[in-house]
């Protein structure tokens, strides 16, 4: 068949269509999948670096609510502070919920150190390095499951695109070279022609997924934890810091507070 009868067939516009559609979708998911772990890994950081500053300004919020309460003896003072420091007790599985900053005794050193501003064990990276992003890139354009048309070919993709998706969340370099080699090896799939009707519905079935896709991406960008983000998307440590700074001067502001409170012999 020449390339003029092939660009004739009726078919070929429409399977043209498909794999533009395939394409933009897999770039789609790359971006969204990108966000996601930037998003995590964010949170992650974030609370391991505030945590213990916004678990303090809790503490002395409610520490401040009961000299108060003692100072003015108004049953209504002291119900907010009872509620402020019922806020504050211990509940099953508070070191796991606290990411181990925190026990019914109180922060642990680690913590201690963060306000204090004393060296630390250095947090996780923000974001995977520009390598592995490279890296991810690649092997998701190459392997990605919505390339297969037969349903082996698709579970091989998705298992491999799994390893995949794992090693891109922990920035894992070496593990993602490794899986690129690993592809490179591996079968190659031969896609036939299709059907027009096959095609339809294959634009359809990429329809449904890049509206998923997009849900999840405003899920992401709306999320508390992602407005943060888009606000220093190339520098988020910047902005950890400064949310830090601003913090550590409501916790010394308050430890003024108190200070007073207790220093005119109400506690």
């Amino acid at each position: 068949m020449t390339p003029e009868d092939e660009a004739a067939r009726p078919e070929a516009r429409l399977e043209r269509a498909v794999r533009a559609a395939e394409q933009a979708l897999i770039e789609y998911e790359i971006a969204v999948e990108t966000f996601r772990v930037e998003v995590e890994n964010f949170s992650r950081l974030h609370e391991q670096k505030l945590g213990p500053l916004y678990a303090r300004l809790e503490e002395l919020d409610a520490r401040i609510l009961q000299a108060r309460a003692e100072r003015s003896g108004d049953p209504e003072d002291q119900r907010r502070a009872d509620e402020a420091r019922a806020r504050l007790a211990p509940i099953p599985g508070v070191e796991e919920l606290l990411h181990g900053w925190m026990d019914d005794s109180g922060l642990f050193p680690e913590a201690v150190a963060m306000l204090t501003d004393q060296a630390v064990r250095p947090p996780q990276r923000v974001r995977p390095s520009e390598e592995a992003r490279k890296l991810y890139r690649e092997l998701a354009r190459k392997a990605h499951p919505d390339l297969a048309q037969e349903e082996p070919e698709r579970e091989r993709r998705e298992e491999f695109i799994t390893r995949v998706n794992a090693a891109y969340a922990r920035g894992d370099e070496t593990e993602l070279r490794e899986l690129a080699e690993e592809w490179a090896k591996g079968p190659e799939l031969k896609r036939g022609p299709s059907r027009a009707e096959e095609l339809y519905a294959r634009l359809e079935w990429l329809d449904r997924r890049k509206e998923m896709l997009a849900l999840l991406a405003r899920e992401l960008e709306d999320s508390a934890i992602g407005h943060m983000l888009q606000l220093a998307p190339d520098d988020p440590d910047r902005l950890l810091d400064e949310i830090g700074q601003q913090l550590r001067t409501q916790v010394g502001e308050r430890e003024a507070e108190l200070a007073g409170l207790l220093g005119d012999g109400t506690g």
